[in-house]
């Protein structure tokens, strides 16, 4: 479906009972936004939010809350956008069927942004009159949660030479002057980071654009892993099967189907601090120096809709996104990453920390089974692309006699273990860089990482009989079984990594001396119960709380050749270290508020019956 504005979306919705709207007065800090989670946990529709407090303007969230949704916004283009993805996969379709490059001519060239001689967002605001949403209690103010950041290089307003990126806004807090600056999350290795660094070695001001709300597409272009050199202001036309409309004025590029537009100046000499907030791996990422836009003007549209969501620990509905670009990119799979058949980024583990992932295994065929090009391949999706920044990637070769499914987190974790060697199969990454948002690392943006590549014959039973963990010592306790193989153990509370060693050699030799071989991975825990409560629990714990060189151990340990190994039991200490970011945990106040907001609604209170 093509969509002119994002209030076209929203009617769309809601005709199809999958939006309702709210005309109580709600206050967009913590009330909001806990409604919101509580909605999106039920796989609920959108909201519309009529009235909220200290704004005179409406807001919209949870547009991507569930898959059908998704697809349903976005119905029409997919098969269109499906023939292009396998153009750019295999280019040589020209050559093959010309004519089906005739057929989609009007198609393509919906891509071609369209320039406007008149200014659409006729009206003006300051950004204390925006809808103030802050989600989490420790937040360090309001943030905008969908921007569209537009940067261009120095000297060039031309669309197809923009970054369009979605890096989180402040609006207000810290050390922010009010309506006169807003801090700019990114990170100078990203699209918007090398357009900074040319502005530093010139003259000119670093002018940004930041769009709100328009079509589903706007958002949606955004955030896509597109193929290097595609413009995501050219992908947004054939996303939404409509020219992207934008207009130049005083300097700035100002799009025209969004609902609010920001424009402003980096300060290219100085960063304030930005943060904290409440992000997608569960956890708060803390206050850290960022660059921030002065200068600021706030346009819209008349009578315009403030899109936003609310991040946290997953699922929440950026996973909609998720499901979209899987969709529409699968097919560059094999171009983007040769020798990658399947890739999963698990959404339960908070994402970025855990990867997996089935490859192809050619090299050297008619010797015995072990991981070669999976090697290489590996090295390739760590070193590229949103892959790059995986904590843990699991890596299996693709079998003939065997389908494995990379989304069947619990089978690829038992074919793995029923098969991986941890004398040669267990590759470490130390002293790197990781996801900035992960503060499991020694440093912030610092840790490690671990590749696990398996291409085995099968090895070992998996067990699922916990008796031989009655008589664990002291002071361990209280074990879970997670599936076959996998053990869930409580420890003490981490005290340091001198403690730990001490701990962990306990429980090596007490595990060595009964011959654990059924349970190839156990997993330490503060809280075995909470851990254990659904395998979400286990994975966001597992693999957001560690560190690979500092937090994994194993049974009979050491080094060949400086390659760490172990023998029959690999041990990941998932417990909260000092130096860990807090966990999101919504303020009880405000989850009373939300209950007597859902218990005198009417429709909410149907919405939860």
């Amino acid at each position: 479906m093509s969509y002119k504005s994002l209030l076209e979306a929203c009617v769309d919705l809601e005709r199809k009972g999958q939006l309702i709207r709210i005309a109580d007065e709600l206050d967009g800090n913590l009330v909001i936004p806990e409604l919101h989670r509580r909605v999106q946990a039920i796989q609920g529709p959108a909201l519309f939010f009529e009235n909220i407090r200290s704004s005179n303007f409406p807001g919209v969230s949870n547009l991507f809350g569930t898959n059908d949704r998704c697809e349903f916004l976005f119905r029409d283009v997919l098969n269109k956008l499906d023939w292009l993805i396998k153009l750019k996969a295999d280019p040589e379709q020209i050559l093959k069927k010309p004519f089906s490059l005739l057929k989609h001519l009007p198609f393509l060239l919906k891509g071609i942004p369209r320039k406007t001689f008149t200014q659409k967002l006729t009206e003006s605001c300051t950004v204390s009159e925006l809808p103030k949403i802050r989600a989490w209690p420790m937040d360090g103010g309001s943030f905008v949660t969908l921007p569209q950041v537009i940067s261009f290089p120095p000297g060039s307003l031309e669309p197809k030479k923009a970054n369009v990126g979605m890096y989180r806004i402040q609006l207000d807090g810290n050390d922010y002057k009010v309506d006169q600056e807003i801090g700019l999350h990114y990170q100078l290795h990203r699209g918007i980071g090398n357009h900074h660094q040319l502005y530093k070695n010139s003259e000119l001001p670093f002018n940004i654009s930041i769009g709100i709300g328009g079509p589903p597409a706007n958002t949606l272009a955004s955030i896509f892993p597109l193929p290097e050199g595609l413009s995501e202001i050219l992908f947004n036309g054939f996303l939404n099967n409509r020219r992207y409309r934008y207009h130049l004025q005083n300097n700035q590029f100002i799009p025209q189907d969004v609902d609010f537009c920001i424009t402003g100046t980096v300060a290219m000499n100085e960063l304030k601090n930005e943060g904290p907030f409440g992000d997608h791996l569960g956890y708060y990422s803390l206050q850290h120096p960022f660059p921030f836009l002065n200068n600021i003007k706030v346009y819209h549209k008349p009578n315009p809709i403030y899109h936003f969501t609310v991040v946290g620990r997953p699922p929440q509905e950026d996973s909609g996104f998720g499901f979209l670009i899987h969709k529409m990119v699968s097919e560059l799979t094999a171009v983007e990453y040769p020798g990658i058949k399947q890739l999963h980024a698990v959404d339960a583990a908070g994402v970025h920390p855990l990867l997996l992932a089935v490859g192809s295994e050619r090299y050297m065929p008619f010797r015995d089974r072990k991981p070669e090009e999976l090697l290489t391949s590996a090295n390739l999706l760590l070193g590229k692309g949103q892959t790059s920044l995986s904590k843990y990637l699991f890596i299996a070769a693709e079998e003939e006699e065997r389908a494995i499914d990379v989304h069947q987190v619990k089978d690829f974790f038992e074919y793995i273990f029923e098969r991986v060697d941890f004398n040669q199969d267990l590759h470490f990454y130390t002293n790197t860089t990781i996801d900035t948002l992960d503060y499991s690392g020694n440093q912030w943006n610092g840790g490690s990482k671990l590749v696990v590549a398996c291409n085995r014959n099968k090895s070992r039973k998996l067990s699922s009989e916990l008796q031989a963990f009655n008589d664990i010592p002291d002071p361990f306790k209280n074990c879970k079984l997670i599936q076959k193989g996998i053990v869930l153990i409580e420890a003490p509370p981490f005290l340091n990594y001198e403690a730990a060693t001490q701990e962990l050699k306990l429980l090596t030799e007490y595990l060595n001396q009964h011959k654990f071989q059924g349970f190839p991975l156990v997993v330490l825990c503060d809280d075995s119960n909470f851990s254990s409560a659904n395998y979400s629990n286990f994975l966001w714990v597992a693999f957001t709380r560690s560190n690979p060189s500092h937090d994994i151990y194993g049974v009979c340990a050491g080094f060949r050749n400086k390659h760490w190994f172990c023998k029959d039991t690999l041990i990941i200490d998932s417990r909260k270290k000092p130096h860990h970011a807090p966990d999101l945990v919504v303020d009880p106040q405000t989850s009373r508020t939300v209950d007597h907001i859902i218990s005198k609604n009417k429709t909410l209170k149907k919405l939860f019956t």
